[in-house]
C-alpha cells in the first residue's frame, strides 16, 4: 500500500487545527465536492457558495475527512479560516519536500501552455508535480502545493493576476528556484492606470519569492525584459533569455509548419538543436525554448526536455485542431477559444495564415476584454493582421469587434453579430468543405459557443 499524501495528525499540525472524529489518512486534497475521489481531504472554502454545505456530498463521494471552520459530519479538522489553512498546508508540503526544485511561470500570454509543457517534461524525468488546468490564483497555487507528495523531485506552478499585488504572495508561498515571464502585453490593462508598465511590475512580483541564487527566464523579444531582468537581479537571481533576437541565450533560427505541427531549429548558448512540435503557431518556437530553459534549470536533461516537447499536445481551447465533417465534406476547426488579447489573436491569425487549406481560411473572433479605453482601436488594428495572414472570411461577435468589422474590406466580411450565440448559426451555415476555421476570443465573450456549434453541426452531419 502506497504512503498517504497526508495523515490527519500531519494536517492538524500544519494548519494548527483540532481534530474532531477519528484519525484518517488522505490520498488527495480537493475543494470541489463534485471532483472528490476516494480518500481525499475536502477543504470547505467560503465563497459565493459555502463549502461547508457540501461536506456531506464530499463524504458520500469518498472523502476521508474535511477541513472546516465549524463542527461537521465525519472526520474534521477545525480551523479558524480554511483558505489560510490551505496555504499553511501548502507551505508544509513545500518544507517537507525540501529537496524538490520548484519553478513558477507567469506572463500575459502562453503561461498555461508553457507550464503544462514543463510539467510534461518533469513527469518524463520522474517524480514531477505541477499545476492542473489553470490553477494559478490565491486558491489554485496553495491547492497545488498541498497536493505535492513528499517524494517530489521537481515541481512547476502557474501564477496569474488581474491586479497588482496578486502574484507576490503566491511567489513567496512557492519560493521558486526558477521563475519565467513568458511576455508582458496589453492584458488586464484596464486595471492599471499606467497600462503595460503596471502589468510589467505586477508580473515582476514573481521574483519576490525567488530563492537565493535562483534563475529568471525572460523573453528577449519583449519590450519589458530590461525592467524584469533588473528586478530579478535585484533579488539575487541570474537571467536567461529566449526568443528570436540574436541576443537571446536560446534563439529560434527556423520554424517550419508541417502537417503534424512544426519543425524547429534553434541555438542554445550557440549550440544548434533541432526538434519537433505538435503546435503549429509560430509563437510556439520561442515558447518551446522557454520551456526548455526552465526544464534545464530544474535539472532535466535537454534530451528529455525535447522529447517531452515533441509529444506535448495543444491544450483544449489553446490551439487544438479538430477535424470535423460537414454535409458537404470535411473541415477543420482550430480551437483558440479559451482567451484572447491583441498579441495572442495576432499570433493565432499568423498561425492560420501558415496552415494549408483546401478551402478557405476563416477567422471567427469574439470580443477581447479588459483592454481599457483603447479597446475599440485595438480591435480595429487586427485588420492588418487579417490581411497579412490572407484570411478569406471573417466572422465577428460583440460590440468591440464592430470596430474591426467596420474597417474590413467587403471581400473579407463574413458576418457580425452582437453575441457569439447570435453568430453561431450564421457561421455554421457558412462553413464548407476544406475550410480551416480559427476561433478565438476572451473567455467571457463566449467564443467557445462557436466551437460547440460547429462540433454539433459535424455530429449531426455524420
Amino acid at each position: 500500500m502506497s504512503e498517504p499524501l497526508w495523515t490527519s495528525g500531519e494536517i492538524a499540525a500544519a494548519v494548527r487545527g483540532q481534530l474532531s472524529g477519528g484519525d484518517f489518512a488522505a490520498t488527495g486534497v480537493d475543494i470541489d465536492s463534485r471532483e472528490v475521489v476516494e480518500g481525499d481531504l475536502f477543504v470547505a472554502l467560503a465563497g459565493e457558495r459555502d463549502g461547508h454545505d457540501f461536506i456531506e456530498a464530499a463524504l458520500a463521494a469518498g472523502a476521508a475527512g474535511s477541513l472546516a471552520t465549524k463542527p461537521s459530519p465525519g472526520n474534521t479538522i477545525l480551523v479558524e479560516d480554511t483558505l489560510a489553512a490551505l496555504g499553511e498546508l501548502g507551505a508544509a508540503a513545500r518544507e517537507r519536500a525540501s529537496g524538490a526544485r520548484r519553478g513558477a511561470v507567469t506572463g500575459s500570454v502562453g503561461k498555461t501552455s508553457v507550464t503544462q509543457a514543463v510539467l510534461a517534461g518533469l513527469k518524463l524525468a520522474g517524480d514531477g508535480h505541477g499545476s492542473v488546468r489553470s490553477f494559478n490564483n490565491h486558491i489554485g497555487v496553495p491547492l497545488t502545493l498541498a497536493r505535492m507528495p513528499k517524494s517530489t523531485r521537481r515541481a512547476i506552478f502557474e501564477m496569474g493576476m488581474n491586479h497588482a499585488g496578486e502574484i507576490a504572495p503566491l511567489s513567496k508561498l512557492v519560493r521558486p528556484h526558477v521563475a519565467a515571464v513568458t511576455n508582458v502585453e496589453a492584458v488586464h490593462v484596464k486595471n492599471f492606470p499606467d497600462g503595460e508598465a503596471g502589468v510589467a511590475r505586477a508580473k515582476a512580483e514573481i521574483f519576490e519569492g525567488l530563492e537565493t541564487g535562483g534563475t529568471a527566464i525572460l523573453n528577449a523579444d519583449n519590450a519589458w525584459t530590461g525592467e524584469l531582468a533588473a528586478t530579478a537581479r535585484g533579488r539575487g537571481g541570474s537571467v536567461r533569455t529566449f526568443g528570436l533576437s540574436e541576443r537571446a541565450d536560446a534563439r529560434v533560427t527556423r520554424f517550419e509548419v508541417t502537417a503534424e505541427g512544426a519543425e524547429v531549429e534553434a541555438r542554445i548558448d550557440g549550440a544548434p538543436i533541432a526538434y519537433s512540435l505538435r503546435q503549429s503557431a509560430p509563437h510556439w518556437g520561442p515558447m518551446s525554448l522557454c520551456a526548455t530553459l526552465m526544464l534545464e534549470a530544474l535539472g532535466v536533461e535537454r534530451s528529455v526536455a525535447l522529447k517531452a516537447l515533441a509529444g506535448f499536445e495543444p491544450l483544449t481551447g489553446r490551439g487544438v485542431s479538430l477535424d470535423l465533417q460537414g454535409p458537404g465534406g470535411p473541415f477543420t476547426v482550430i480551437d483558440e477559444s479559451f482567451n484572447a488579447s491583441p498579441v495572442s489573436v495576432a499570433a493565432a491569425l499568423t498561425a492560420l495564415g501558415a496552415r494549408p487549406a483546401h478551402g478557405r481560411r476563416i477567422a471567427a473572433l469574439t470580443d477581447m476584454l479588459e483592454l481599457g479605453a483603447d479597446a475599440p482601436a485595438r480591435h480595429a488594428a487586427l485588420a492588418s493582421q487579417i490581411e497579412a495572414a490572407d484570411v478569406d472570411r471573417v466572422f465577428l461577435a460583440g460590440p468591440l469587434m464592430r470596430s474591426l468589422w467596420d474597417g474590413l474590406p467587403c471581400a473579407r466580411r463574413g458576418a457580425w453579430a452582437p453575441t457569439a450565440a447570435d453568430l453561431a448559426p450564421t457561421l455554421v451555415e457558412a462553413i464548407g468543405a476544406g475550410d480551416v476555421v480559427m476561433i478565438k476570443g476572451s473567455k467571457a465573450s463566449k467564443a467557445s459557443l462557436l466551437v460547440k456549434a460547429l462540433v454539433s453541426h459535424s455530429e449531426a452531419a455524420r
